[in-house]
Formats: structure tokens, sequence, C-alpha cells
């Protein structure tokens, strides 16, 4: 056998230290890094992007522990699959309360007590919950939140008289799998300032019928103002996005994800009881959205996240409901009245009453939106339908006024 010669040796020798560093970095970085934690979640696109630069991105860079996200537009159909096969995420963020109440019922949240401080927040955003064979907990967080009862213009402010116009209305209800939300909005919204926070809540947890003569009305006042059964306008409604361009001489009641559109066409917003026809005399609450974060599995990971997710320091996307953050200095007057409504004390604010209903009653009020658009003279099969599946329950709906 022939011996190697001198430059096989030198290879040999370099081969065998880039070996070794490879080892010593690999056993460097499991060192250094503190395991991982997955996450569930509904966004996707820029939201994503936005979220990972601004808050996981830096998670990551100040705990080592390494952020398995995923961002899912069929968020509630996923999160249940993964349950039904024993694999959970280990934090999940789920838009409102009505699903998470259900699966705190169900054993499957458990509680973020003395994760972070509740006085941070009014306790509209993070209640203590009872569920049945539990004592109280906070369940859940707000990560983001939005406002609603907005109604955007350009120009001249609306008045009752000049909004009571189909053709002034932008509308689209086109949103894959959540198709028909923005429906639900309108007659959320129109109840909400009709009839008032206390009924609104009682509809919102299944203890007031759907047939009830408050609830119609407003589902026929919604039909009535945005020109529903109305021939090609069914068509344009019930294919357009929900998120797509209007212009600047109509008007669209919608959340404050569209402050960016409106602004950039020098517009601004009313509070829908500006509009609404027949108010009642406790118009003038807010409805509120918001994205909740929960925990699945506790581990030391997962806690880490949550108290990181309620540190007044962190860079949450768009508006936060911690009183303790920053206060929104950067931001011009229109965002930062949006921000004041959502986090100060005293503000009467609902939950978007569909995000508060259970997973299959919201569904279904979906697609009977959709469905009461198309054929608004067939409202009694819709409201039927609807009340067949009610299923009271308790829940902090409104709160702040």
């Amino acid at each position: 056998m022939s011996r190697p010669g001198a430059r096989t040796l030198g290879v040999l020798g370099v081969c065998l230290v880039l070996l070794g560093a490879g080892v010593l970095a690999g056993v460097r970085w499991a060192r250094d890094w503190q395991g991982s934690v997955t996450l569930l979640a509904n966004w996707t696109g820029a939201e994503r992007d936005q979220f990972e630069e601004h808050v996981i991105e830096p998670f990551e860079e100040k705990y080592r522990i390494d952020v398995v996200y995923q961002g899912s537009s069929a968020l509630s159909q996923v999160l249940a699959a993964d349950i039904a096969a024993g694999n959970p995420p280990d934090v999940a963020v789920l838009p409102g309360p009505g699903e998470l109440l259900a699966y705190a019922a169900d054993g499957r949240l458990h509680p973020l007590d003395g994760l972070f401080d509740t006085g941070h927040y009014d306790r509209f955003w993070a209640p203590e919950v009872t569920v049945p064979g539990q004592e109280a907990h906070t369940y859940w967080l707000p990560v983001k939140t939005g406002l609603k009862s907005m109604v955007w213009y350009a120009g001249q402010p609306p008045t009752a008289e000049s909004a009571n116009r189909p053709d002034r209305w932008c509308l689209g209800m086109e949103s894959g799998a959540t198709s028909g939300w923005p429906g639900t909005d309108w007659v959320e919204d129109i109840l909400l300032q009709q009839a008032g926070p206390r009924v609104y809540e009682e509809w919102a947890n299944g203890r007031l019928p759907w047939t009830d003569d408050a609830v119609r009305k407003a589902w026929t006042t919604w039909a009535d103002l945005v020109g529903a059964g109305a021939g090609a306008r069914v068509e344009q409604v019930l294919t357009t996005g929900y998120g797509a361009d209007c212009a600047p001489s109509r008007l669209e009641h919608q959340g404050s994800f569209r402050a960016g559109h409106w602004q950039r066409a020098g517009g601004d917003y009313v509070h829908f009881s500006e509009v609404v026809p027949e108010p009642g005399p406790d118009a003038g609450a807010w409805e509120v959205s918001g994205d909740l974060a929960a925990l699945l599995n506790p581990t030391p990971q997962a806690e880490q996240l949550i108290r990181y997710l309620a540190d007044p320091g962190t860079e949450l996307p768009e508006y936060t409901a911690n009183k303790a953050a920053a206060a929104d200095g950067e931001r011009n007057a229109t965002e930062r009245g949006i921000g004041a409504v959502l986090r100060e004390p005293g503000r009467a604010r609902c939950w978007d009453a569909s995000d508060a209903m259970p997973r299959t009653t919201r569904d279904a009020f979906h697609q009977a939106v959709l469905r009461h658009f198309a054929a608004p003279d067939e409202l009694d099969e819709r409201l039927a339908e609807l009340e067949r599946l009610r299923e009271p329950q308790d829940l902090p709906v409104c709160g702040g006024g």
C-alpha cells in the first residue's frame, strides 16, 4: 500500500479542521438556542411579513427561542384539525373570543394567570372567564385590535339623509373561507346602534332569539340601505373582495384597517350612529375586533412568548390595547383617535358579535348574510336556520360604557 503524499495529508488536515469547526458551531448553536415554540395565526402576505419583522425576529434574537410560524386564512379549520390529530400549536391567535371560549370549556386552553399584568388592559380585552368545573381565569391576550362602527368618506361628511341611498355605498363580501363577514358587520352594527349594548350582548351570547323584532329590523335596515336583491348589484357585491378600492365619492362601512386607503384620498370617518336609520337612545357604542393569543401547550418557550406579547415595549402590529404601551406619538391625528377609542377606559365597546359567537353559529351567520343579500324576501328562512343553532353562553361582549 502506498503512503499518502504531502498534498493529500494537507487536504485531509484542512477537512478535519473544517469538520471540527462545523461540529463546534453545531454544539454552540444547540447551546445558544433555547428550544422552539409553534405559533398559528391567520396573518399571511404583508401582515405576516410585518409580524415576523417586528415581533418574531426580535423575540428570537432576545430569547434565542425559535418561532415556528404557520399562517392560514382557514385558521379555524386548521386549528380544529390539529387538535383532533393530537398536535395542536403551542400558541394560537384567533379573531375574537367566541371560539376560544369553547376551547376553554373543553379544557384545551391553559390559563394565562401570572404571565402578564392584567392591569395593563381594560378587562373587556383580557377578562377573567368562568367555564364549567373551573374557577375564573384569564385565557386570552389581545395581540392586535381594530375599530369598527366607522363610515369612511371623502369630501362632505355624510348624514342620515345623504347615506340613505344604495348607490352611495361601497360593499364587497368576498373573503375566501370567511366570505360574508363584511355583511355580518353591517347587521351587528345596525343592531348595536338601534337597540343598544344590552340587547346586543344578549343576542351575541345566544340569549335573544334571532327572530326577535330588534334583530329582524337590523337585517331589513341593512338590506334597504345597501340595495339587497337588486339585480346586477348582487353579483357585483358577492364577488368583490372586502378590500377593493372604493371611489372617494362613495361611502364605506369598514374598520380601522382601511385608514390608509381613505387617508390617501383625503378622507376621514364618522361614527356609524350618525348615519344609521332610527338610532336608539343608547347609540354611540363602538364595535371592535381583536386577534387574541391563547396557550394550548404550556411549555416554558410558549409561556415566554405570551409574556413577550404582553410586554408594553413589544412593537405589535397596528393598534395595541395595552394601556402601558408607548403613546401613538408618531401616528397622525386620525390614527391617534382610533388608538384612544380602543384603549381608553370609559369607552363603550362591544365585540364584533360574530367573533363572539360559537364557531358553528358564526359560520352560518356568514352564509346567511350572503343569501339574504341575494334574496332578501327569504329572511324568515334565514332567521329560522340561525335560530336552530342558537346556543346560550356567558361571555363579556360589551364593556366600558
